[in-house]
Order: structure tokens, then sequence, then C-alpha cells
């Protein structure tokens, strides 16, 4: 029997594994990639006995293979808090998904594990821009600010490395950060030791400083919408920096576009932080998707760039 663990390589995907792996450690094929490489189970090669574990990539987009897997006699964990479709009903399948608004996978994963390692879902938590949350989750914890403020770091640090849309462009493959944060065992071990984390927040400091430095290309009475160059920099930084351009004026929605190899724009959409909804909603005509606080588009053409914007205008007023 083989097993499989599939995670997105964001701070919640990488996070959550590390939760359920320091607390059921379990020999494992890892299948991941960047956040928005999310169609994962398909490369899952399961048959008749394996079993995987799956967190924070949407059921509705790996429903099909996911269906496949069932079919051949796969037991599946499933963990997510993305908009799933239709959950199917399966002796195969044990689900927990929970699309609040204030909740991310790694919070699913601290339920499930009655907050075992609660310092992780912290993580988790500040990397999905959930501040609130995190406190929440901190406040057991009894942390100073300082350790505090190393969590929020290695979240965006973590969220930051995964936003590439190639792996090449990532400043460490997500499947080798992931062995590095769960060798570390600690938050504080890796943050305050291990190379990779400080690659990751050197290049993470110098690309949020560009990105700070450019201008809202438009700015509308209910949205502010940004549009950076296509760039490996840009990419890497837009979840960031669409994170704190959100924070800093949370009435408003926020888009961040970027130029991709198709020719149109990849989009990262954050709601309003002051009624976050909607978002997931908005980008799932566009071919998009995503939670209902931030969500994203992998393709928006150019020719619907105007329609986009009324729509961001509209419906996240």
């Amino acid at each position: 029997m083989t097993h499989f663990d599939v995670c997105n390589g964001d701070a919640d995907g990488i996070t959550s594994l590390v939760q359920l792996r320091l607390v059921e450690p379990l020999p494992a094929t890892l299948v991941t990639g960047t956040k928005r490489d999310i169609g994962l189970l398909a490369r899952v090669p399961a048959q008749a006995g394996d079993t995987a574990t799956v967190l924070d990539i949407s059921l509705a987009v790996n429903r099909p293979a996911l269906d496949a897997l069932l079919a051949r006699g796969v037991a599946v964990r499933y963990f997510d808090h993305h908009f799933p479709g239709d959950v199917p009903v399966h002796p195969k399948l044990d689900v927990h998904i929970d699309t609040a608004p204030a909740v991310c996978t790694g919070v699913l994963v601290d339920r499930f594990l009655g907050g075992r390692q609660r310092v992780w879902a912290v993580v988790a938590a500040f990397g999905d821009n959930l501040l609130a949350t995190a406190r929440e989750l901190a406040a057991s914890l009894a942390l100073p600010a300082d350790r505090l403020a190393a969590l929020r770091d290695l979240g965006d640090c973590l969220t930051y490395n995964a936003y590439s849309d190639d792996p090449a462009d990532a400043i460490v493959p997500p499947a080798d950060l992931y062995v590095a944060v769960r060798s570390a065992a600690d938050p504080f071990r890796f943050v305050d030791g291990d190379p990779a984390f400080a690659a990751i927040d050197e290049a993470r400091r110098r690309d949020m400083a560009q990105a700070r430095a450019m201008r809202a290309a438009l700015t509308l009475p209910n949205a502010r919408v940004y549009i950076l160059p296509d760039e490996p920099w840009t990419r890497r930084v837009r979840g960031v920096f669409g994170n704190e351009i959100a924070n800093a004026a949370p009435e408003v929605a926020h888009a961040v576009l970027t130029g991709n190899a198709a020719g149109g724009y990849t989009v990262s959409v954050r709601a309003p932080r002051a009624r976050p909804t909607g978002a997931d909603a908005l980008c799932r005509p566009f071919g998009g998707g995503g939670r209902a606080a931030a969500a994203g588009i992998e393709h928006l053409p150019k020719e619907r760039f105007h329609e986009f914007v009324g729509k961001l205008e509209e419906s996240l007023r």
C-alpha cells in the first residue's frame, strides 16, 4: 500500500500537512506545486488499497480525478476551505470542508488534531491573511510579540514563494520547501536558522519594496486595480502585495493583475476586508475560483478586462 500526501505549495497547504505529519507520521509520496497549480489529484497514480490525504486544493477543480481515485478503490481524506461544488458521498471519502471566510485549511487540521500543533495553524492563518483568526489561535500559546511577528513573517514568506506561475520562478521549489519546514518541526527553528527561510525573506522584502512603488492603474469608488509588469518578481509578490493593500484600505475591493504568457492577465482578487465575501463568486464566471475573501483568475483575456473591472466594482461593493 502506498500513501500520497497532496497539498497546495503555499503557507496553508504546507503547514496543514506539517501539522498532520508531526502528529501522525506516515511515509508518503508528496504531490505539490505552486499556488495556482491546484489540479494536483490528476497526478496521483494511486490504485486499489492505496490512500491519499488532500489539503488546500479545490474539490470542485479536482472532482473528476477524485471520482476516478474513489472508483479505483483509493481511500481519500480531504481538508479544504475553497468552494467545493457538489461533494460526493462515498464510503472511502472522509471530507473536512468549511468555506467560512475566517477559516483556512490549517484551521480545519487544527480542529481535527485538537490543537496539538497549533503554532503551525497560526502560520497558516497568517499566510492566508486571516489576521484575526491567527491572533485568536495564538492567544492560547502566550507568545511574546516578537515571536508572533516571526510567525506572520513566515506565513507571508511561504505564501510569497508559492505564487510563482512557473516553479522555476520560486525562490525554493515547493516540494523542497515542505521537506525543509517538516524537518525543522518548529517554526522558530526554521525562521531562526534555515537558509531557505533567509533566502525567501530577503527576496520577499526586495520584491515588496518594488511593488509598493507601483501606483494603482484604476482607483474606483469601490475598488482599486493594480497592473504589474510581466516579471518573475511580480508573479511572486502579487498575493502578499494584494493582502497588504487590502489591509490598508479595508472598505474597498482590490485586484492585482500581472501579464501572462497567453497574452492576457493573471488576477488576484481581494474582497473588502470589512466585508470578506464574494471574491470566489466574482472569479468563477471568468474561469477562476478560490475562497470568499480571496480568489483569482488564471487567465483573463485582455478583451474582458473592462468587463472584469465592472463586475469587481459592482459585485464587491
